[in-house]
């Protein structure tokens, strides 16, 4: 965990999923460029570099393809929102930009349990990581503005083995009767 903390918070996110997957935490993980690009050691060959290339080849490792997704076509959409976590979730640089973030995933999800239909993936893993600062900082008016991601984020950090360390976000479970006397 050391060579991850060093690397930020793409270094944790790394360590997480390895711990999420069941997989020894003996990677050796490095940054490079000015973007801090995360880059895996192997044993044998060139480093692997890249978010999506290095968590794709870890749930590989795991034994675990289902996460990638089971159809072309799942796969395809669960690969579409790996892109847009590192594209977009990755790249937040004000507060317009993470309210841009909330809106395209409130809409999405609105009739989705997971990123990509219904079944858990590697997407959820990934972009609950990436987001886990955002919820953490949001007043309970937001989380009801987002409700949808509010739904979606509560029922990934439940999910086994995937919030780990992580700060449990609260939500208020009952909406409807907040002013009931």
């Amino acid at each position: 965990m050391a060579a991850a903390a060093r690397l930020g918070p793409v270094g944790d996110e790394l360590a997480l999923l390895e711990k999420a997957l069941g997989l020894q935490s003996g990677n050796k993980y490095g940054a490079q460029g000015e973007r801090q690009v995360p880059v895996l050691q192997t044993n044998n060959g060139p480093g692997l570099t890249g978010l999506i290339t290095i968590a794709s080849y870890l749930v590989k490792q795991a034994k675990k393809e289902q996460l990638l997704g089971s159809s072309a076509e799942e796969k395809a959409v669960v690969h579409q929102w790996l892109e847009y976590r590192v594209t977009q979730v990755g790249r937040q640089s004000s507060r317009e930009d993470t309210r841009t973030v909330l809106k395209d995933l409130n809409a999405h999800l609105e009739d989705k349990v997971y990123l990509a239909g219904n079944s858990f993936t590697l997407a959820d893993i990934l972009m609950y990581y990436g987001l886990h600062h955002v919820m953490v900082d949001l007043t309970v008016q937001e989380k009801e503005i987002y409700l949808n991601v509010s739904r979606w984020f509560n029922h990934i950090q439940h999910y086994p083995g995937v919030r780990q360390h992580l700060t449990n976000v609260v939500f208020l479970k009952n909406r409807l009767y907040t002013n009931a006397h």
